[in-house]
Protein backbone atom coordinates (compact mmCIF):
# COMPACT_ATOMS: atom_id res chain seq x y z
CA UNK A 1 0.00 0.00 0.00
CA UNK A 2 2.77 2.37 1.18
CA UNK A 3 4.49 1.56 -2.20
CA UNK A 4 1.14 2.55 -4.34
CA UNK A 5 1.32 6.29 -2.28
CA UNK A 6 4.63 6.26 -3.45
CA UNK A 7 4.04 6.02 -6.90
CA UNK A 8 1.59 7.97 -6.61
CA UNK A 9 2.92 10.76 -5.07
CA UNK A 10 6.08 10.40 -7.74
CA UNK A 11 3.54 10.29 -10.73
CA UNK A 12 1.88 13.71 -9.46
CA UNK A 13 5.05 15.14 -8.83
CA UNK A 14 6.67 14.21 -12.46
CA UNK A 15 3.10 15.68 -14.26
CA UNK A 16 2.91 18.45 -11.96
CA UNK A 17 6.82 19.84 -12.90
CA UNK A 18 6.75 20.47 -15.97
CA UNK A 19 3.54 23.15 -15.37
CA UNK A 20 5.26 24.89 -12.64
CA UNK A 21 8.26 25.37 -15.38
CA UNK A 22 5.78 26.64 -17.52
CA UNK A 23 4.04 29.09 -15.30
CA UNK A 24 7.57 31.02 -14.56
CA UNK A 25 8.80 33.62 -17.22
CA UNK A 26 12.43 33.56 -17.94
CA UNK A 27 14.15 36.83 -18.04
CA UNK A 28 17.82 36.50 -20.30
CA UNK A 29 21.10 35.74 -18.85
CA UNK A 30 19.14 34.59 -15.53
CA UNK A 31 17.91 38.09 -14.85
CA UNK A 32 15.14 37.77 -11.83
CA UNK A 33 13.44 40.97 -13.38
CA UNK A 34 13.19 43.70 -15.68
CA UNK A 35 13.51 47.45 -15.73
CA UNK A 36 13.23 49.96 -18.39
CA UNK A 37 13.79 53.83 -18.15
CA UNK A 38 11.31 55.52 -20.41
CA UNK A 39 11.10 59.55 -20.47
CA UNK A 40 8.25 61.55 -22.23
CA UNK A 41 7.92 65.13 -23.65
CA UNK A 42 10.88 65.43 -25.11
CA UNK A 43 12.29 67.66 -23.17
CA UNK A 44 16.15 69.28 -22.70
CA UNK A 45 16.72 67.82 -19.57
CA UNK A 46 16.36 64.82 -21.39
CA UNK A 47 20.03 65.79 -23.35
CA UNK A 48 21.65 67.68 -20.50
CA UNK A 49 20.75 64.92 -17.69
CA UNK A 50 19.12 61.64 -18.33
CA UNK A 51 21.37 60.88 -21.48
CA UNK A 52 24.78 61.35 -20.04
CA UNK A 53 23.58 59.44 -16.79
CA UNK A 54 22.01 56.90 -18.83
CA UNK A 55 24.77 56.66 -21.10
CA UNK A 56 27.38 57.02 -17.77
CA UNK A 57 26.40 53.08 -16.76
CA UNK A 58 25.76 51.73 -20.59
CA UNK A 59 22.20 51.46 -19.96
CA UNK A 60 19.54 52.80 -22.76
CA UNK A 61 16.32 54.65 -22.31
CA UNK A 62 13.56 55.00 -24.00
CA UNK A 63 11.84 58.73 -24.80
CA UNK A 64 8.41 59.68 -26.10
CA UNK A 65 8.52 62.67 -27.84
CA UNK A 66 5.32 64.50 -28.89
CA UNK A 67 5.83 66.18 -32.11
CA UNK A 68 5.45 69.45 -31.57
CA UNK A 69 8.48 69.32 -28.63
CA UNK A 70 10.68 72.53 -28.85
CA UNK A 71 13.49 70.41 -27.70
CA UNK A 72 13.04 67.60 -30.87
CA UNK A 73 13.05 71.08 -32.89
CA UNK A 74 15.74 73.12 -31.71
CA UNK A 75 18.05 70.16 -31.00
CA UNK A 76 17.08 67.97 -33.74
CA UNK A 77 21.05 66.52 -34.66
CA UNK A 78 21.19 65.54 -30.50
CA UNK A 79 18.45 63.94 -30.73
CA UNK A 80 19.43 62.06 -34.08
CA UNK A 81 22.74 61.61 -31.90
CA UNK A 82 21.33 59.83 -28.94
CA UNK A 83 19.12 57.51 -31.36
CA UNK A 84 22.31 56.46 -33.15
CA UNK A 85 23.54 55.63 -29.65
CA UNK A 86 21.23 53.14 -28.97
CA UNK A 87 18.78 54.94 -27.25
CA UNK A 88 14.99 54.52 -28.24
CA UNK A 89 12.72 57.76 -29.73
CA UNK A 90 9.19 56.30 -29.11
CA UNK A 91 6.02 57.79 -29.97
CA UNK A 92 3.58 60.09 -28.01
CA UNK A 93 1.32 61.70 -30.65
CA UNK A 94 2.11 65.03 -31.90
CA UNK A 95 -0.35 67.65 -30.06
CA UNK A 96 -0.53 65.32 -26.43
CA UNK A 97 -3.77 64.93 -26.69
CA UNK A 98 -5.38 64.12 -23.55
CA UNK A 99 -8.66 63.58 -21.72
CA UNK A 100 -9.93 67.15 -21.07
CA UNK A 101 -12.79 66.09 -18.61
CA UNK A 102 -9.87 64.69 -16.12
CA UNK A 103 -7.28 67.30 -16.68
CA UNK A 104 -8.67 71.26 -16.56
CA UNK A 105 -5.17 72.23 -18.43
CA UNK A 106 -6.23 70.27 -21.79
CA UNK A 107 -7.11 72.93 -24.50
CA UNK A 108 -10.33 72.46 -26.25
CA UNK A 109 -8.76 71.35 -29.54
CA UNK A 110 -6.48 68.82 -27.59
CA UNK A 111 -9.13 67.41 -25.87
CA UNK A 112 -8.97 63.47 -26.22
CA UNK A 113 -12.68 63.15 -26.34
CA UNK A 114 -13.18 65.29 -29.07
CA UNK A 115 -10.68 63.50 -31.26
CA UNK A 116 -12.35 61.10 -33.72
CA UNK A 117 -10.27 57.58 -33.98
CA UNK A 118 -9.54 58.45 -37.94
CA UNK A 119 -7.95 61.80 -36.66
CA UNK A 120 -6.03 59.96 -33.98
CA UNK A 121 -4.28 57.38 -35.97
CA UNK A 122 -3.44 60.03 -38.83
CA UNK A 123 -1.65 61.97 -35.68
CA UNK A 124 0.23 58.85 -34.64
CA UNK A 125 1.54 58.14 -38.17
CA UNK A 126 2.01 61.35 -38.36
CA UNK A 127 4.49 61.31 -35.70
CA UNK A 128 6.08 58.12 -36.51
CA UNK A 129 7.03 59.95 -40.06
CA UNK A 130 8.54 62.45 -38.28
CA UNK A 131 10.35 60.44 -36.05
CA UNK A 132 11.62 57.93 -38.81
CA UNK A 133 12.93 61.25 -40.26
CA UNK A 134 15.36 61.75 -37.28
CA UNK A 135 16.40 58.30 -36.41
CA UNK A 136 15.37 56.31 -39.81
CA UNK A 137 13.77 53.52 -37.96
CA UNK A 138 10.68 52.40 -38.84
CA UNK A 139 9.86 50.27 -35.59
CA UNK A 140 8.04 52.19 -33.17
CA UNK A 141 6.26 51.90 -29.48
CA UNK A 142 3.88 54.21 -27.99
CA UNK A 143 3.48 55.99 -24.57
CA UNK A 144 -0.36 57.24 -24.14
CA UNK A 145 -0.61 60.87 -23.53
CA UNK A 146 -1.70 61.14 -19.82
CA UNK A 147 -2.31 57.40 -19.92
CA UNK A 148 -5.01 57.76 -21.88
CA UNK A 149 -6.76 54.56 -23.85
CA UNK A 150 -9.71 55.90 -24.87
CA UNK A 151 -12.28 58.05 -26.77
CA UNK A 152 -14.73 59.08 -24.51
CA UNK A 153 -15.87 55.24 -23.48
CA UNK A 154 -14.32 54.15 -26.67
CA UNK A 155 -10.80 51.77 -25.65
CA UNK A 156 -8.70 52.14 -28.73
CA UNK A 157 -5.58 50.19 -27.60
CA UNK A 158 -6.42 47.71 -30.00
CA UNK A 159 -6.77 50.23 -33.22
CA UNK A 160 -3.51 51.55 -32.81
CA UNK A 161 -1.64 47.67 -32.51
CA UNK A 162 -0.57 47.76 -36.65
CA UNK A 163 1.13 51.05 -35.83
CA UNK A 164 3.29 49.89 -32.86
CA UNK A 165 5.41 46.96 -31.27
CA UNK A 166 3.91 47.66 -27.83
CA UNK A 167 2.69 50.39 -26.30
CA UNK A 168 2.97 51.86 -22.65
CA UNK A 169 0.37 52.68 -20.49
CA UNK A 170 0.15 52.70 -16.50
CA UNK A 171 -0.35 50.90 -13.53
CA UNK A 172 1.24 48.66 -10.53
CA UNK A 173 3.62 45.93 -11.26
CA UNK A 174 2.94 42.93 -12.65
CA UNK A 175 2.22 39.89 -9.85
CA UNK A 176 2.90 37.29 -12.83
CA UNK A 177 4.02 37.86 -16.48
CA UNK A 178 0.84 35.47 -17.47
CA UNK A 179 -1.40 37.18 -19.71
CA UNK A 180 0.99 40.57 -19.59
CA UNK A 181 -0.41 42.79 -22.31
CA UNK A 182 2.45 44.75 -24.48
CA UNK A 183 -0.35 46.98 -25.32
CA UNK A 184 -1.42 47.73 -21.94
CA UNK A 185 2.13 47.87 -20.26
CA UNK A 186 1.79 48.97 -16.81
CA UNK A 187 4.63 51.90 -15.78
CA UNK A 188 5.23 53.92 -12.66
CA UNK A 189 4.67 57.67 -13.02
CA UNK A 190 7.96 59.58 -10.60
CA UNK A 191 7.15 62.73 -9.21
CA UNK A 192 9.57 63.78 -6.37
CA UNK A 193 10.25 60.70 -5.35
CA UNK A 194 13.22 59.35 -2.80
CA UNK A 195 15.83 57.20 -4.20
CA UNK A 196 14.97 54.41 -1.60
CA UNK A 197 11.19 54.88 -3.34
CA UNK A 198 12.61 53.72 -6.91
CA UNK A 199 15.17 51.03 -5.51
CA UNK A 200 11.91 49.50 -3.48
CA UNK A 201 9.80 49.81 -6.77
CA UNK A 202 12.50 47.72 -9.17
CA UNK A 203 12.78 45.02 -6.08
CA UNK A 204 9.50 44.64 -5.96
CA UNK A 205 9.85 43.61 -9.48
CA UNK A 206 12.72 41.42 -8.50
CA UNK A 207 10.27 39.85 -5.63
CA UNK A 208 7.73 39.20 -8.09
CA UNK A 209 9.66 38.31 -11.30
CA UNK A 210 8.29 40.78 -13.71
CA UNK A 211 9.13 43.89 -14.95
CA UNK A 212 9.56 47.52 -13.50
CA UNK A 213 8.85 50.41 -15.89
CA UNK A 214 9.77 53.88 -15.03
CA UNK A 215 7.66 57.09 -16.46
CA UNK A 216 9.69 59.73 -15.81
CA UNK A 217 9.10 63.59 -17.36
CA UNK A 218 11.59 66.33 -16.03
CA UNK A 219 15.05 64.66 -14.75
CA UNK A 220 16.49 67.84 -12.07
CA UNK A 221 13.96 70.59 -12.17
CA UNK A 222 10.40 70.80 -13.85
CA UNK A 223 7.34 69.51 -13.63
CA UNK A 224 6.84 65.78 -12.88
CA UNK A 225 10.21 65.58 -11.71
CA UNK A 226 12.70 63.16 -10.57
CA UNK A 227 16.28 64.87 -8.95
CA UNK A 228 19.33 64.34 -10.71
CA UNK A 229 20.85 62.84 -7.23
CA UNK A 230 17.92 60.23 -7.26
CA UNK A 231 18.07 59.37 -10.78
CA UNK A 232 21.94 58.80 -10.51
CA UNK A 233 21.50 56.92 -7.11
CA UNK A 234 19.31 54.51 -9.16
CA UNK A 235 21.16 53.98 -12.46
CA UNK A 236 24.19 53.16 -9.81
CA UNK A 237 22.24 50.64 -7.19
CA UNK A 238 20.78 48.74 -11.30
CA UNK A 239 24.46 48.89 -12.37
CA UNK A 240 25.63 47.46 -8.37
CA UNK A 241 23.42 44.91 -9.33
CA UNK A 242 23.02 44.37 -12.61
CA UNK A 243 23.23 40.78 -13.04
CA UNK A 244 19.91 40.60 -11.30
CA UNK A 245 18.27 42.50 -13.52
CA UNK A 246 17.04 42.95 -17.70
CA UNK A 247 17.96 46.47 -18.26
CA UNK A 248 16.78 47.74 -21.77
CA UNK A 249 14.81 49.71 -23.87
CA UNK A 250 10.80 49.39 -23.80
CA UNK A 251 11.36 48.43 -27.57
CA UNK A 252 13.98 45.78 -27.00
CA UNK A 253 12.38 44.74 -23.43
CA UNK A 254 8.63 44.67 -25.37
CA UNK A 255 9.91 42.21 -28.28
CA UNK A 256 11.66 39.61 -25.70
CA UNK A 257 8.14 39.40 -23.87
CA UNK A 258 6.52 39.19 -26.71
CA UNK A 259 8.50 36.38 -28.08
CA UNK A 260 8.90 34.73 -24.64
CA UNK A 261 5.16 34.83 -23.49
Amino acid sequence: MKKIIHYAFAFLLIISVPKLVEAQFSWPNGAKAAVVFTYDDGLDCHLDVAVPQLDEFGFKGTFYCTGNSQSLYNWTDDWREIAKNGHELGNHTLFHPCNGEQFDWVKPEYDLNKYTMEQLLAELRTASTLLKAIDGKETRTFAYTCSNVSIGDNDFSDDIQPLFTAARADGPIPETMKGYNVYKAPSWMVEDHKTEDLIAYVEKAKANGTIAVFMFHSVGGGYLNVGTKEHHELLQYLNDNRDEFFIGTFLEVMEYIKENL
